[in-house]
């Protein structure tokens, strides 16, 4: 059976932080991932994720598109709805914002910032295994699977 490579919703989120993560990387080759990631959870596209705000556009344009797909033009269904919903409340709180607190005396990252990377390191996981499923290889850059 022939997998799709169409990308399932709950994965656009992970795409897009996948990319900022690559460019980050692109433009400072000398960066580890962990460093990259690091990186992206202070940038304008993290605030946007992790304040709620890219899911509540997103629903917001679905909505007004009574739910129809503008790439393939079919409805989406409502349990997807429900898992955008979801996801949206675990960003928020996976990626919970407390800049001022990110290190503690020794310089460890402290359990909440600990928490966030975790959660995009597992979405940067849940992207490169779609791709490798779909043998979308192209797609994969930060090489997080292997």
């Amino acid at each position: 059976m022939k997998q799709s490579k169409e990308r399932p919703y709950v994965l656009f989120v992970a795409e897009i932080i996948y990319q900022k993560i690559v460019e980050i990387k692109k433009k400072n080759p000398e960066l580890s991932n962990l460093d990259a990631i690091d990186a992206f959870m202070g940038s304008d596209t993290y605030n946007h994720i992790s304040s709620g705000k890219f899911h509540d556009e997103w629903l917001d344009e679905l909505r007004k598109n009574n739910f129809i797909d503008n790439k393939t033009k079919k409805q989406i269904p409502e349990e997807t709805v429900r898992l955008l919903n979801m996801q949206k409340d675990v960003m928020v709180k996976q990626l919970i914002q407390f800049p001022s607190l990110y290190y503690a005396k020794s310089h460890f990252p402290l359990e909440i910032s600990q928490r966030a990377f975790d959660h995009l390191w597992r979405m940067c996981e849940s992207y490169e295994l779609w791709c490798k499923e779909t043998k979308q290889s192209e797609l994969i850059f930060l090489n997080i699977i292997d």
